[in-house]
């Protein structure tokens, strides 16, 4: 149950509505036990003593007896269900605020596809038990207590010789509870594979056709199929197994019954009547018994569920705003690097070097460099995305740890190399960083990144929906409106990671252009592998294996020998061979 208790938090303020589902519950299991005794009485005093008056008494109790079951069965049925339901709604706020706050570095390992079943199947194993396996513990509890109270008052040595075989039952039910727990988890793991399978093929879904891989993705989604198939197998087994077992034990408890029970009969120890109502009190034993299968594997798939579901709820958060963390709503753009390394996984290789750079407020910094130097890693310390190993950042003079991370943020508006947009209005996707942008600054920022005509060509203009993750709009049309995003966010720190690498030379020009007026007063990171993109910048800075190894204005740089100017060759290699030709 420690799962339980971890969880504690998400269904104990709905803890009413569990109480009054029980309490319906003791009332239908009070009328249910009430039924044999009904019938005792009808069979030994109205049968066979010919007490035909009494007939009606008990018709009449019993018709009053269904009614007051009926109320409180839908009554229990109702509560009993808003109490899962209210608990998992809190459950899966409380899991998509988690994942809200988790760093970067959680999201480098996990899976879209096992996030979303830990969403939605893994909740769903939870509210079931929520909603019925709590109450059918407490039925198998109290009708198994009251009918042996009961059958204890009819016969001590009959009762007994019916619980002989009732141990064999609970050891069969306990042994499959056993195989059964981790055979679910295992399922709930496969099919978390499963759901990944699925949503990577369909968002790559234009790059496996490309490629004419169609086939290798149906192989690699019948392997994940088939391992799904091979433990709900083997699960199946594991019920195909016990419970002919447990039906086994079940009813040599009923032939017993009927020997031992027939014998007292005939020799006037029981009556008739009493051993008819034996036989639906031992009913109420054996079924709750068999049935707590049914009950041990729904508590087995929610504590899977829930196993897996802690695994988000428990994960460190350590990127967490201080608790007199400051405001950092007048930050104006003053950044240091001081003596900064990057490791991402304690494994892995350095990212960033012991790396030192000032950036007054206000510049423009161009970085350049191969494929993984540590540009971008660089960038997303400002904005605490990943925590650095060793050394400090800081805006205006203050540690980035002191900021409040949400102020912090909006001060920094960032334009990655891969636009996403959401699927919502073109006017909701660029005023996403600042809601209540007024449309005049919503239009401005897009014509800023060139982006207003073709917005004003979409159907809708800037209320046109956009499919998921842009669908379609071109690359160069998603980066643009990805460009006016930040733009009217209107922050103290610009980053560009690659921002026009999916446009035309053309329209970055234009691009370009537009940012100019934007990036004036505004420190700007502009990382890039075109030079064309940071040749006009304040500041150069190369980047080679986590390291800067070069710094300084284009005309400086291009005057050097070094990794910038082979680069700059390489890119103006035509330039440069009409120039000397």
């Amino acid at each position: 149950m420690e799962i339980f208790k971890k969880l504690k938090e998400y269904y104990w303020p709905n803890k009413h509505l569990f109480f009054w589902s029980l309490f319906m519950l003791l009332i239908t299991l009070l009328v249910t036990v009430a039924y044999p005794v009904i019938l005792q009485q009808t069979i030994d005093r109205v049968i066979k003593d010919g007490q035909y008056d009494l007939a009606w008494t008990l018709a009449g109790i019993f018709i009053a007896l269904m009614i007051v079951k009926g109320f409180a069965t839908y009554i229990g049925q109702y509560t009993g269900d808003m109490f899962g339901i209210r608990s998992v709604y809190e459950l899966r706020n409380g899991l998509y605020g988690k994942l809200q706050r988790l760093p970067f570095s959680y999201y480098d390992n996990a899976k879209t596809g096992d996030l979303m079943s830990r969403l939605t199947a893994d909740v769903e194993g939870f509210r079931f038990f929520l909603s019925f396996g709590f109450v059918e513990l407490f039925r198998l509890v109290f009708l198994v207590s009251v009918s042996l109270c009961i059958m204890f008052y009819y016969s001590v040595s009959l009762t007994f010789v019916t619980m002989a075989t009732m141990p064999l039952l609970v050891v069969a039910v306990f042994r499959f509870d056993k195989l059964v727990h981790p055979a679910f988890r295992d399922i709930r793991k496969s099919f978390g594979k499963l759901n990944t399978n699925v949503q990577e093929n369909i968002s790559g879904i234009q790059t496996v056709k490309s490629l004419s891989r169609e086939s290798f993705q149906i192989n690699k989604f019948n392997n994940s199929n088939s391992d799904y198939k091979d433990r709900y197998i083997y699960t199946a087994e594991i019920w195909a197994k016990y419970f002919p077992v447990m039906e086994l034990l079940g009813n040599l408890s009923i032939v017993l019954l009927f020997g031992y029970g027939g014998f007292q009969v005939m020799n006037g120890q029981l009556t008739v009547g009493e051993l008819v109502a034996f036989y639906s009190l031992l009913g109420y034993i054996i079924f709750p018994i068999m049935n707590l299968g049914f009950t041990v594997n729904l508590f087995s798939q929610s504590k899977a569920s829930g196993e897996r579901l802690l695994e988000i709820l428990e994960a460190p958060e350590p990127i967490t705003s201080k608790v007199n963390a400051q405001d950092g709503s007048d930050i104006k753009g003053h950044v240091a690097f001081e003596h900064v390394t990057l490791k991402y996984q304690e494994d892995d290789q350095v990212a960033l070097n012991d790396v030192n750079l000032t950036v007054e407020a206000g510049k423009r910094i161009g970085l350049l460099g191969s494929t993984g130097s540590g540009k971008t890693s660089l960038t997303q310390l400002l904005t605490r995305f990943y925590e650095p190993t060793k050394g400090t950042v800081k805006i205006d003079g203050i540690n980035v740890n002191d900021y409040t991370l949400t102020s912090l943020r909006s001060n920094i508006g960032f334009v990655l190399q891969e636009s996403f947009l959401f699927s919502s209005s073109i006017k909701a996707n660029i005023s996403y960083g600042r809601p209540d942008a007024a449309m005049e600054d919503i239009i401005n920022a897009a014509k800023r990144a060139n982006a207003h005509d073709f917005i004003l060509e979409q159907p809708n203009g800037y209320d046109t929906m956009l499919g998921e993750r842009g669908l379609g709009l071109s690359g160069g049309q998603k980066q643009r409106i990805a460009i006016a995003r930040a733009l009217c966010q209107n922050p103290a720190i610009l980053v560009l990671d690659d921002a026009t690498s999916a446009v035309d030379m053309k329209t970055e020009l234009h691009i370009q252009q537009g940012l100019e007026e934007v990036m004036k007063g505004r420190t700007t990171f502009i990382i890039a592998h075109r030079i064309s993109s940071v040749k006009h910048a304040d500041e150069l800075i190369i980047f080679e294996h986590g390291k800067i190894v070069q710094r300084g204005t284009h005309e400086e740089l291009i005057q050097q020998q070094g990794l910038y100017k082979r680069i700059y060759e390489i890119q103006y290699k035509d330039q440069l061979e009409e120039t000397y030709a």
